[in-house]
C-alpha cells in the first residue's frame, strides 16, 4: 500500500466447520492424528527408491526380531525387600565415593566394641581399622556412621596411633567441632591428649572462643577443653571473653595474674567498657540457652564480681529463668525451633531444670548458691517450685547436697520447705545411708559442724557477691534504691542469733514430723546404723538431740530409742552374725560419744547392757566403752558405774585412758592463759569484743599484703595464712562447739570479710587455695 492511500481490503476465507470428535474417532473422512499413528505402527514401511532386494530382507529381519526380555517384576514382599535395598545400594554408591569403606569399616566395628573381646583381638581390629583410615581421617570423621568407628579406635589404640590421628585431623579440629558427630571425636582426642596435645589445642582456639561459645555444638568442645586445662590455660581461654583486644593481640592473653581485676589494673583496661562486652557475651548465651557449661558459669561469676549491686542483680534476675527450666523450655525461650518428631524421647529426658544438671561442678554450685542467696523472694520460690520432684537427685549429689542445706538455710516459706522436707522424708532411709544424702539431715541437727562438712564445702556455703554483701556503711543511696526496686536479698546462710536458729531448726524437725519419723527409721535399723560409716553420725546427733540438747524433751520417743540402742548391745556376743556393738570399728566410738554427751542413754545403756557385766568388756574396743562411765564430765554418770568399775581399775583388769575435757582441747587454741567459757547466750559480746581487737591492732592478723596469721590459734603448727587459707580455717574453727573458739573466729571472718575485702580479689593466691575457692 502507497503511503497516504487505505489498503485495499483482504478476502475473508470460510472454514468449514470442524467434525466433532466422535466422528473423527469413528473413521470418518478425516481420521485423527493418533488413529494415523496406530495405523502406521502396524504397516512396514514402504521402500525407498532404489533400494535393492537385500535391503528389504535387512528391514524384514529387524520387525520380526524378539523383543527384549523385560525385567522381572517383584512379587514377594521379600523380593519387593530385596529390590529396594538393592537400588538404595547403588544410590549410596554414587553419592558416597567410600561407601565400601565404611560397610567394611562397620563390620569391624562390631567386632572390637564387644565387651567378651579379649586385648590383643582388639588390638588387631583397631589396627586394622586405622589402616584402612589413613590418609582419608577428615572424610571420615564427618560420617556419622564412621565417626563412631573412628573415635571407638582412638580410645583402644596405642599411643603412637593416636598420635599420628591427632596429628592428621590438628588442622580441622575446628572444623570439627562445629559437626554434629564428629564433636565426639574431638572431644575423645583431647580427653586422651598429652600435656603438649592439649596446649597446641588451646593455643589454636585462640580467636575462636567466642563463636564457639555461641555455637550450640561447639561449646561442648570449649568447655571440655576448659575443665581439661591448667589454671593459666583457663585465664587464657577466659580472657577472650572479656575484651576484643584479647582476640586480637595472643600476648595480651598470656598473663600471669590470676583475677580479673588484678588484669584490668595491669593492663590499663576501662572497667566499664570490660562489663559492658561482658554483659553482651553473657546476653548472646542467654539467648540462645547455652547455660549449663563450666566455662559459662565462670564468665557469670567473675562478672558478679566486678559488677555493681544494681547490674549484679539484673543479671541474677535474668539468670533464674534459665535455670529453672528445662532444656525444651530453654529452646523455646531463646527462640530456637521445636525439636523434631524423632527426638520426643531425648526431649523427654532432657526436661528437668538445668539447676539439676549444673551441679556436677563447683562453678554450677556457686551459681545456684548465688542465685537462691541473692534473689528475689520470688526468685526463691521459682527455684524451689522447679525443684519439686528432684530434691532426692540433688541431695545425692556431692555437690547438690550443699545446695540442699543451703536451700533448707535460707527459704523462710513455711510452705516451701515443708514441700521439701516431706520429700526428703519419703526415702528417708535411702538418704540415711548414703555418704551425701545424710548431710542435709546433719545440717538441720548440727548447723555448719566441721565434723560432717569439710573445709571447702563450709567455703562453698559461705561464698557471697561482694557487691551484694550487707555492709554498714553503704556506699551510696542508689544501692538502696536498687533493693527496693529489685528485691535483692542480703541473708545469710545461718542466722547470727542462736534463738532464731534453734526456732528455726525446731520448726524444721518437729512441725513437719521429720524429727518422728527419723526416730522411728533409726529404731527400726538402729544395728545396721551402729555398725556402718555414715549411719551413725544420723544416728548420733538423733538420740542426743542435736546441737547442745536442743531437742532434748521434745518428744518422749527419743527414750524408745535409747532403749532400742542398749538391747542392741545388751545381746550376748554369741548371738552377733557381726561383731558386738562394743567390739564393732564404727559402733564403738560412736556408743562412747553418747554416753558423753547424753546423760539419759548413758544410764539406760548401764541398766540394760552393763550392769554387771562390765568385766566381760573390760578389753578391746569395749573396754573404751566401760571407761566412759568413768571419764564422763557428768559427776551422775560416774557415780553410776563408779562402784563396780573401781575394783576392775584396782586389779588391773581395765585401764582407762585419761580423759582429756572438751575445755582443755579449746584451751591448747586459743591465745589466753585464761580459760573463762561464755555461755551460748554472750557469745555475740564476745565476737564483738575480739572483732575490735583485731580492728583497733590489739590483735595481728595481716603482716603484708598477702600474708595473715590466726592470733588465736599461737600453738598450731601452721602460723602464716594466705587470705583463703584463713578464711577456710576461721570458717572451719567458727562451727566448734566450744563457746570461746567458736565467738573469736566468728569475729575473724568477720574482720576479714569486713576489713580486708581487697586481699580475695587483688592478692596472688597459691593455686591450692584458688582451686578450692572457684
Amino acid at each position: 500500500a502507497l503511503p497516504g492511500k487505505p489498503s485495499p481490503a483482504r478476502p475473508l476465507l470460510l472454514r468449514s466447520p470442524t467434525p466433532p470428535r466422535a466422528a473423527m474417532a469413528g473413521g470418518g473422512d478425516h481420521p485423527g492424528a493418533n488413529k494415523r499413528k496406530r495405523e502406521a505402527a502396524g504397516r512396514p514401511k514402504a521402500p525407498s527408491k532404489g533400494a535393492g532386494p537385500g535391503d528389504a530382507a535387512k528391514r524384514k529381519k529387524t520387525y520380526d526380531a524378539p523383543a527384549a526380555k523385560p525385567k522381572p517384576q517383584p512379587v514377594t514382599a521379600k523380593d519387593k525387600r530385596v529390590a529396594a535395598k538393592e537400588m538404595s545400594e547403588s544410590r549410596k554408591m554414587k553419592r558416597k565415593p567410600n561407601y565400601n569403606l565404611e560397610k567394611e569399616l562397620a563390620v569391624l566395628w562390631e567386632k572390637m566394641r564387644c565387651r567378651d573381646v579379649n586385648k590383643e583381638n582388639r588390638s588387631k581390629l583397631v589396627t586394622e581399622a586405622l589402616r584402612k583410615m589413613d590418609g582419608k581421617y577428615f572424610e571420615i570423621a564427618g560420617s556419622h556412621v564412621t565417626a563412631r568407628v573412628l573415635q571407638t579406635c582412638v580410645k583402644w589404640c596405642s599411643q603412637p596411633e593416636r598420635d599420628a590421628v591427632f596429628v592428621a585431623l590438628q588442622p580441622h579440629l575446628l572444623h570439627l567441632s562445629r559437626k554434629k558427630y564428629a564433636v565426639f571425636l574431638v572431644k575423645k582426642l583431647i580427653k586422651l591428649a598429652t600435656k603438649k596435645q592439649l596446649a597446641l589445642f588451646i593455643s589454636s582456639l585462640h580467636g575462636h572462643v567466642a563463636s564457639l561459645l555461641f555455637h550450640t555444638i561447639g561449646v561442648s568442645v570449649v568447655n571440655c577443653a576448659f575443665r581439661l586445662a591448667t589454671l593459666p590455660q583457663k585465664r587464657s581461654l577466659l580472657l577472650e571473653l572479656y575484651s576484643t583486644e584479647f582476640q586480637l593481640f595472643k600476648d595480651l592473653t598470656e598473663q600471669k595474674s590470676c583475677s580479673l581485676l588484678e588484669t584490668i589494673s595491669k593492663l590499663g583496661l576501662q572497667k566499664s567498657s570490660v562489663l559492658q562486652h561482658m554483659a553482651t557475651v553473657i546476653q548472646t548465651v542467654l539467648e540462645k540457652g547455652i547455660v549449663e557449661y563450666s566455662i559459662v558459669h565462670m564468665v557469670i561469676l567473675e562478672y558478679l564480681i566486678i559488677a555493681d549491686k544494681t547490674s549484679a542483680l539484673d543479671m541474677i534476675h535474668q539468670l533464674v529463668p534459665h535455670l529453672t527450666r528445662g532444656t525444651y523450655a530453654v529452646h523455646e525461650l531463646s527462640g530456637l525451633n521445636r525439636l523434631s518428631t524423632k527426638s520426643k524421647e531425648k526431649e523427654k529426658r532432657s526436661s528437668e531444670p538445668l539447676l539439676i544438671r549444673i551441679m556436677q561442678t563447683k562453678e554450677g554450685l556457686k551459681l545456684g548458691l548465688v542465685c537462691l542467696k541473692h534473689g528475689r523472694e520470688k526468685d526463691r520460690k521459682r527455684i524451689s517450685k522447679c525443684l519439686k520432684g528432684q530434691i532426692m537427685k540433688l541431695a545425692l549429689n556431692g555437690y547438690g547436697c550443699l545446695f540442699v542445706i543451703c536451700l533448707l538455710s535460707i527459704v523462710d516459706d513455711t510452705e516451701l520447705y515443708t514441700e521439701v522436707v516431706d520429700e526428703l522424708t519419703k526415702q528417708l532411709k535411702e538418704l540415711i545411708f548414703d555418704k551425701n544424702g545424710r548431710r542435709p539431715l546433719l545440717q538441720l541437727f548440727h548447723p555448719l559442724c566441721s565434723r560432717y562438712l569439710t573445709p571447702s564445702d563450709l567455703v562453698f556455703l559461705n561464698y557471697n557477691v561482694p557487691s551484694l554483701v550487707s555492709k554498714v556503711n553503704l556506699d551510696s543511696k542508689l544501692d538502696d534504691v536498687a533493693d527496693k526496686e529489685h528485691g535483692g536479698s542480703e541473708d545469710t546462710l545461718v542466722a547470727s542469733d542462736s534463738k532464731d536458729l534453734i526456732k528455726r531448726q525446731q520448726e524444721l524437725l518437729v512441725k513437719s514430723e521429720l524429727y518422728e519419723v527419723l526416730i522411728e527409721t533409726c529404731i527400726e535399723n538402729v544395728g545396721e546404723l551402729l555398725r556402718t560409716n555414715f549411719g551413725k553420725d544420723v544416728l548420733y546427733e538423733v538420740a542426743v538431740g542435736g546441737k547442745n540438747n536442743f531437742l532434748e524433751g521434745v518428744t518422749d520417743r527419743i527414750h524408745v530409742l535409747h532403749n532400742a540402742i542398749a538391747c542392741d548391745a545388751a545381746r550376748p556376743r554369741t548371738d552377733y552374725i557381726d561383731e558386738h556393738a562394743f567390739d564393732n570399728y564404727h559402733s564403738s566410738p560412736i556408743i562412747r560419744r553418747m554416753i558423753f554427751d547424753c546423760p539419759a542413754f548413758a544410764a539406760t545403756l548401764w541398766k540394760k547392757a552393763l550392769q554387771g557385766k562390765c568385766k566381760l568388756y573390760a578389753d578391746g574396743f569395749s573396754s573404751r566403752v566401760v571407761a566412759a562411765y568413768l571419764e564422763s564430765p557428768d559427776s551422775r554418770v560416774k557415780d553410776l558405774a563408779k562402784s563396780e568399775l573401781q575394783p576392775l581399775i584396782d586389779g588391773g583388769i581395765l585401764k582407762p585412758q585419761e580423759h582429756k575435757a572438751e575445755e582443755e582441747k579449746s584451751a591448747m587454741e586459743c591465745s589466753s592463759d585464761e580459760w573463762s567459757e561464755p555461755k551460748d547466750t554472750d557469745i555475740g559480746d564476745y565476737a564483738k569484743k575480739a572483732y575490735m581487737d583485731m580492728k583497733s591492732g590489739k590483735l595481728v592478723v595481716r603482716f603484708g599484703t598477702d600474708r595473715f596469721t590466726c592470733p588465736f590459734c599461737p600453738r598450731k603448727k601452721k602460723q602464716e595464712y594466705r587470705y583463703s587459707g584463713l578464711l577456710a580455717h576461721a570458717i572451719s574453727q567458727s562451727s566448734y562447739h566450744a563457746a570461746k573458739v567458736k565467738a573469736n573466729h566468728q569475729a575473724l571472718v568477720n574482720h576479714l570479710e569486713t576489713d580486708h575485702a581487697d586481699a580475695a580479689t587483688s592478692s596472688s593466691m597459691p593455686v591450692r587455695h584458688k582451686l578450692m575457692l572457684l
